[in-house]
């Protein structure tokens, strides 16, 4: 059972809650930027933690259904429509053998997750299906590649079944053209950094900079400066913000490389992640301090819910 990929956008992907226990290797995380919109995907359409998702960015995804098929979108506003129709964000919805799903540009936010139920079928590599281009390694093929126009998503037929119909809790639905303020831990290196740099991260705006991906999203405003001339290479977080010698800070996400040499302010928390990868090039956020223990706490009360 399948859908046909007729449009792919300008980058569509597979992820599941990503690749664990590889860094060693020097094997990217991979799984979903905004792990609170795809997690939200899977479960409008009764899928556990972890089941494989689409990731759309920016979107320009149009398919069609082969069979009949459950399945919910969240994240960025993509002005979906089936059969020329309007179809709301953040619910489920089902299609019919020759429905087309068709998604123009985001009007807000950035990635868009498509889930059906059942999650989609595609072949495990190094413990899962998610999709690291610039590793060559997951997707829908195994190999890494994004979807192209005639690529079909597999699902199964069996779990197509399932009539769930359930409702996203109001609060669970972001805007994403407010600022937001995202938590940051801070990090082994936080008090090296010059006061009047720590003033400025906690108290001015930052800009979402033009070059940004996957890897990381860089952001521009107060030029930081740390008093470290030297620092062996270390381990990568998800969120961890690390500061090149240009003062700009860049705050690494889901596909980063897995060591580096510059200092770190800390490390944005899982949601602050999440929130970040929607926001466009030019949006503006802050930043704010949360320690380690209140940070567990809002993923464990997140996670709870699923």
């Amino acid at each position: 059972m399948s859908l046909l990929i007729a449009k792919p956008g300008p980058l569509s992907t597979l992820q599941d809650a990503g690749r664990v226990g590889v860094r060693h290797l020097g094997v990217a995380q991979g799984g979903p930027a905004d792990m609170h919109a795809w997690a939200w995907a899977n479960w409008l359409v009764g899928n556990s933690w972890g089941a494989t998702a689409l990731e759309i960015t920016l979107g320009g995804l149009t398919l069609i259904a082969r069979q009949p098929c459950r399945l919910a979108l969240c994240g960025a506003q993509l002005q979906a429509r089936v059969n020329d129709r309007p179809q709301p964000n953040w619910q489920s919805f089902t299609l019919q053998p020759g429905d087309t799903l068709a998604l123009g540009m985001a009007r807000s936010g950035v990635r868009g997750y498509l889930a059906v139920a059942g999650g989609f079928i595609a072949g495990s590599v190094l413990g899962s299906t998610a999709c690291v281009v610039r590793d060559g390694l997951g997707g829908h093929k195994g190999d890494g590649s994004p979807l192209a126009a005639g690529d079909e998503l597999m699902f199964d037929a069996n779990a197509q079944e399932n009539t769930l119909t359930r409702g996203l809790p109001a609060q669970e639905k972001p805007d994403y053209q407010d600022e937001p303020v995202l938590a940051l831990i801070p990090g082994a290196q936080f008090r090296h950094f010059e006061d009047h740099s720590l003033i400025e991260t906690l108290n001015r705006p930052w800009t979402v900079d033009p070059h940004s991906d996957r890897m990381g999203i860089r952001i521009q405003g107060s030029i930081l400066q740390c008093n470290m001339t030297s620092l062996i290479s270390e381990g990568l977080t998800l969120g961890a913000v690390q500061v090149p010698p240009d003062g700009h800070p860049i705050i690494l996400l889901n596909d980063r490389q897995t060591i580096g040499g510059y200092p770190r302010l800390g490390t944005l928390t899982p949601l602050a992640c999440a929130r970040l990868a929607q926001c466009r090039p030019g949006q503006t956020l802050r930043l704010c301090t949360i320690t380690a223990s209140e940070a567990q706490r809002e993923y464990r009360a997140f996670r709870a819910q699923f």
